[in-house]
């Protein structure tokens, strides 16, 4: 007699090779390398060794808070520009600025990553650079440790802006335009009516979209190494970087494998913060 599946087994049974390509590509990569966090492991000679914590011991006793630093400093500057710019841009297409300058605000976004960092590469440069073209001068913007995480943070700001403009400019849409009349006919300026009736709607989408781009710039690699590959002198070396350069320059795992495993720490308890504030 045929005995046929519940639904509780029918769904389970297409679950089956989601899980089995999540457990292959994902859980079991994880788990190796937080395991490798523990061994002294090279990447050119076979064999490993258990060590325990003494990965991570190096590494909260030398560079983990100075890149820690410099991660934070690029997170919240690569954050907190492209936001204000993005929301001014917001608030200016909302008042009725017109719509075509939506696309052209938008070609940032949709330029490879690389490309734009190779575009400000040419832009930075000491010798023939379009920025000390248009200044008259001869700065090292990319190879002096004090302009060097500016420049790699305008590059990212050029490029993050559109997608803060366009998330801002949706919340600010949804906005019933019967609150600013009225706020206006109480006799609201300009400011007021920003402060009193746009800031308390747009507060939950712009907290969602600042702690996105947070999250994502903490997390951020391609610019950095491009335009200065964590130099010079380490003031642009951010966890992306360190780990890459630890992991296939310096070819050890294992302390590669454990920076990473604190960099994931620190990610968790970010995504945790993010999903607790969007389920508020």
């Amino acid at each position: 007699m045929n005995r046929r599946l519940t639904d509780g087994q029918f769904a389970w049974l297409l679950m089956v090779p989601g899980l089995a390509l999540f457990g292959a590509i994902i859980a079991y990569p994880l788990v190796s390398a937080l395991v490798t966090g523990f061994f002294e492991q090279s990447l050119v000679r076979p064999g490993r060794a258990f060590v325990g914590l003494d990965n991570f011991a190096d590494l909260l006793g030398g560079d983990f808070w100075p890149v820690l630093r410099n991660t934070l400093v690029f997170t919240l500057g690569a954050t907190i520009a492209p936001f204000v710019i993005g929301y001014a841009l917001a608030l200016a297409l909302n008042a009725g600025l017109p719509g075509w300058l939506r696309g052209v605000f938008l070609f940032p976004w949709v330029i490879p990553g690389v490309v734009v960092s190779f575009l400000w590469l040419w832009i930075f440069n000491a010798n023939y650079g379009v920025l000390n073209g248009l200044l008259g001068t001869h700065v090292s913007w990319l190879g002096a440790p004090a302009t060097a995480m500016i420049a790699v943070i305008v590059t990212k700001t050029w490029a993050s802006f559109p997608w803060m403009m366009v998330m801002l400019l949706a919340g600010l849409q949804t906005m019933p335009k019967e609150l600013h009349e009225a706020a206006a006919v109480d006799g609201a300026g300009a400011i007021r009516r920003f402060r009193s009736v746009t800031v308390p709607h747009m507060r939950a989408i712009a907290g969602i979209a600042f702690l996105l781009e947070f999250i994502w710039n903490f997390q951020h690699f391609d610019t950095i190494y491009v335009l200065t590959g964590g130099g010079p002198a380490g003031a642009t070396k951010t966890f992306a970087v360190a780990v890459y350069d630890t992991a296939f320059k310096g070819f050890d795992l294992g302390h590669a494998t454990a920076l990473g495993g604190l960099w994931m720490l620190l990610l968790l308890v970010l995504m945790a913060f993010y999903l607790r504030k969007e389920n508020a």
